[in-house]
Order: structure tokens, then C-alpha cells, then sequence
């Protein structure tokens, strides 16, 4: 699972560099309920003293600090080249160890050993759930709780076991975003030969008949997960036990990055639309600015035309006057103009006068 790996990144910070000779005293949380501890004096830079507290699985959530034997047999298998057990462990935790790197020459490996005591809590966790699940009856359901305010129920049948999550959510949009990743899960996992069976119902399976009402309350339904005989082999134990622990963690973990794509979708989506809407409203400004423009110049060219036609019509009325050539008569001068006739004189050779007969 992404971000839920099970090792300790804090860890793996604080013991790479307590490798310088300088002393060292952390106390941290994870998780909420895992407690680290971590020294080292400059005197004695090749031993580390961790400590760890974690709750203990069973169904009553117990507050007991001793971790049991065959947890201590794990974490003593797992960090026997480098580590030992200390007894009594430090006063509040569950189990301390000595770290000693010295014999490791290589920074390779060195780096190694450092992963794997960062995964600590998931093999102190894992070692109790797969004993937890190796113990289990063949009737009735079996109440873990890693989270006090998200217990889960394990339960056997002929062949496999039943790991079964009530899951609750704050709000109705969690409930919708969960269901839909629910359905994508089921849906995925029967594709898978390998991987667990999950199934996803919005009422409590058979195996939890006789539950209190109180468990069997929830939102957002119920998802089981069918673990088979290969899925707790050898190394495969610890990683399996890790993912059931941190399911509803990591479901609650995806949720929140779904709801923060969501609205950075729509925040996008929003300023997308905000800068059509801008860029619509500036051209529109231009568009009305050359619209008008537009007309300007249409009404400039609608005067100039009708000038350019009246002056053609002056021009035409004027040539037509030009080209009138009707005398203009007025009735009282008729008499004035006779008394000005003149005589007309013959033009023939036979009509002139003899003056000397």
C-alpha cells in the first residue's frame, strides 16, 4: 500500500545518523498508540538501545506491556546478527534492543539492517495476528482491536479465514466516495487468482451473527477479505497481517486523496470557465467597438454617396439647361421688336433699282 509500508521512516532517520559519534535520545509517536525510544551515549557510539510500545492484539484490547514468547522468538530470528533482547525492557514499553552495527563493514549493509529493524512494529504486529489467526475456532468471530475506534473481526471456515471490516465514515460524501472503491475492489480482486477474494455488502455477513448491535452499526457497510493457507506462508505472514491492519487507514488515506483531486478538478475547471467567461466579455467589448466603428463608416460612406448623387442630379439638370436652346418670348415687347424690322433687300439681279431714268 502506498504510504503504509511498514517500515519507520523516522527510524531510519534517526539511526543513520546516530552513526556519527554523538549522543542520542528521541521519543516519538506513530500511528497515534506506537511509541519509539531511541539512545545512544557518545561514549558508547556502537550500541543503540530501541524501545517500542505497541498495543497488543486481542479482542479485549489489552494494556499489558509484556509482548508473548512467541513474539519475542520472531523479533529474535529476525535481528539475530546484529541485535539482541533486552531483559527487563525499559520501564513503559513493550521490548528494547540492543543495536550493535559494528559487525557490519559494508554500508550496504549496514543500510539493510537499518530497514529492517524500521520494520519492527509490523513484525511484532504481524508475528501476534498470525498466531491469532492459527488459534482461531471453528465457530464465531473473533474481535481484533489495533484501532480503538475501528475494531475489525476475524473468523474461520473449512479452508480459508474471514477477515471482516465494519467501516465508518464521518459523512455522506465519504460514504459515496468509499462505495464506489469498495465496488472498484471487488471487482478487481475477482480478476486476480492469487489475491484475496473481497466482497462488499451493506449488511453484516452470517459470521457475525450474535454481535452486538453496536459493531454491527455502521454507514458504510461491511468488507471481508478471504485469506487462504498461501497468504500467511513464511515471509508472506508478516506483509499480510501489515495490510489488514492498516486497511481501514489506508481506505480512509485514499478517500482524502479523492476528495482533494475532486476539488482540485473542479477549482481548474472554475478558473477555466472564469477565463472563457473574461475572454468572452473582452471580445465582446471589441466586437461592439468595431461594430461601431463599423457603422461610422458605413454612415460616412452613406453621406458621401448621396452627396456624390446630388451633384451628379445638379450636374445632369445643368447640362440639360445647357443644351436648351428654346427662345424665351415676351408678349410686350412683340410691338417694340416690328418697329426694328429692317426691310429685306433683293437678292436677285433683276430686282435692284435704276437710279438714273
Amino acid at each position: 500500500m502506498a504510504f503504509f509500508n511498514g517500515g519507520s521512516r523516522a527510524l531510519v532517520e534517526i539511526l543513520t545518523s546516530s552513526e556519527r559519534p554523538m549522543p542520542v535520545d528521541h521519543t516519538f509517536f506513530e500511528l497515534g498508540s506506537v511509541r519509539y525510544h531511541v539512545q545512544a551515549s557518545a561514549s558508547d557510539p556502537e550500541n543503540v538501545y530501541l524501545s517500542i510500545s505497541t498495543p497488543s492484539l486481542s479482542h479485549e484490547a489489552s494494556t499489558s506491556t509484556c509482548l508473548p514468547e512467541f513474539t519475542l522468538q520472531e523479533v529474535r530470528k529476525m535481528y539475530h546478527k546484529f541485535a539482541e533482547i533486552v531483559e527487563p525492557a525499559r520501564e513503559g514499553y513493550a521490548l528494547t534492543l540492543k543495536l550493535n552495527f559494528s559487525g557490519l563493514t559494508r554500508p550496504k549493509d549496514r543500510a539493510r539492517a537499518v530497514r529492517q529493524v524500521s520494520l519492527l512494529q509490523s513484525i511484532v504486529l504481524g508475528s501476534q495476528l498470525k498466531h491469532l489467526l492459527g488459534s482461531l475456532g471453528s465457530s464465531g468471530a473473533t474481535k481484533l482491536v489495533y484501532n480503538h475506534r475501528d475494531p475489525f473481526f476475524v473468523s474461520r471456515t473449512p479452508g480459508k479465514i474471514n477477515a471482516i471490516f465494519p467501516m465508518r465514515f464521518r459523512d455522506d460524501t465519504d460514504v459515496a466516495v468509499a462505495t464506489s472503491f469498495f465496488q472498484e475492489l471487488q471487482d478487481a480482486g475477482s480478476s486476480y487468482a492469487k489475491a484475496p477474494k473481497c466482497s462488499w455488502s451493506a449488511i453484516p455477513p452470517p459470521e457475525l451473527r450474535g454481535e452486538s448491535v453496536q459493531h454491527l452499526t455502521t454507514n458504510g457497510g461491511f468488507v471481508s477479505f478471504d485469506i487462504f493457507e498461501r497468504h500467511v506462508k513464511r515471509k508472506r505472514a508478516a506483509k499480510t497481517a501489515w495490510i489488514l491492519l492498516n486497511f481501514q487507514a489506508y481506505v480512509k488515506y485514499h478517500i482524502k486523496c479523492t476528495r482533494n483531486y475532486i476539488q482540485s478538478r473542479m477549482r481548474k475547471r472554475q478558473e477555466s470557465l472564469a477565463e472563457v467567461i473574461q475572454n468572452a466579455r473582452l471580445r465582446g467589448g471589441q466586437d461592439k467597438k468595431k461594430l461601431q466603428v463599423r457603422k461610422k463608416s458605413k454612415r460616412r460612406l452613406f453621406s458621401l454617396g448621396k452627396a456624390k448623387k446630388l451633384q451628379k442630379g445638379f450636374r445632369s439638370v445643368i447640362d440639360g439647361l445647357r443644351r436648351l436652346r428654346l427662345r424665351i418670348r415676351v408678349k410686350a415687347l412683340d410691338r417694340f421688336r416690328r418697329c426694328f424690322v429692317m426691310p429685306k433687300l433683293a437678292t436677285k439681279k433683276h430686282d435692284y433699282l435704276r437710279l438714273g431714268a
